[in-house]
């Protein structure tokens, strides 16, 4: 089976957000999908260890938030490849709390759905939420962040966690053209064609040529940190 063939389904970028009391947590996740219309349900899968998993088991809701395309990088990684174990991802982020008690994040969001569990399927590693939408709100007019953007623009890359995880998934050179490097904490891509604009590394830099003092833009690790991509 060739597994690449699977980046050609259509994807989005979210942050799905839910509570525990009055401990939040949240996390980016690419598979959100709307089931039906009259009532309106959706379905989210979320991977059995993460903490977000157990807060939506326990609260029996959630939100998702819909991400702009310009979405920075690091906003990505604070929810994407850190931890609500180790790091509160709600301090200095944008929010509002719901009636519900669940948090919407508003940060970097064009709009949110809130929704109630009504259904829960095994799925292995993870279990799919089955919910029915109880409140949305669109905060702004803007492109959604596609999947296939977040790795084909913007370089991002997956957490193992995540679905859509292909396992060392390789990154083909082409001759004439800069080396890329690869961040051995994340998985982040720095490809010098496009440079990392937000970081200050304008398109066209090597890596050899970027600062010690730069770092990953999603999860912040060191220049050292990075090797060649194979």
């Amino acid at each position: 089976m060739d597994p690449h063939v699977l980046r050609n389904i259509s994807y989005g970028m979210f942050v799905v957000s839910s509570n525990k009391g009055k401990l939040f947590n949240g996390q980016i996740a690419n598979t959100v999908f709307q089931i039906t219309s009259e009532p309106v349900t959706i379905a989210v899968s979320i991977n059995k260890n993460n903490l977000t998993h157990e807060f939506i088991d326990n609260a029996s809701r959630f939100c998702v938030s819909i991400l702009k395309e310009d979405t920075p990088l690091g906003f990505i990684g604070k929810f994407g490849f850190k931890s609500g174990r180790d790091t509160d991802k709600f301090k200095d982020t944008k929010f509002k709390l719901l009636d519900s008690g669940c948090p919407a994040v508003l940060e970097n969001a064009l709009g949110y759905l809130a929704a109630k569990v009504i259904n829960r399927f095994d799925c292995l590693t993870h279990t799919l939420f089955l919910a029915e939408v109880t409140h949305s709100e669109l905060l702004t007019e803007a492109k959604p962040l596609t999947y296939e953007y977040y790795h084909q623009v913007k370089r991002g890359s997956t957490p193992a966690a995540a679905p859509t995880f292909i396992k060392d998934e390789g990154i083909k050179k082409q001759a004439g053209i800069l080396e890329k490097y690869v961040c051995t904490v994340c998985g982040y891509i720095y490809d010098p064609a496009s440079g990392d604009p937000d970081g200050g590394i304008a398109p066209g830099t090597p890596f050899e040529k970027i600062p010690d003092s730069w770092v990953c833009p999603v999860c912040g690790a060191n220049k050292e940190s990075f090797e060649k991509a194979k």
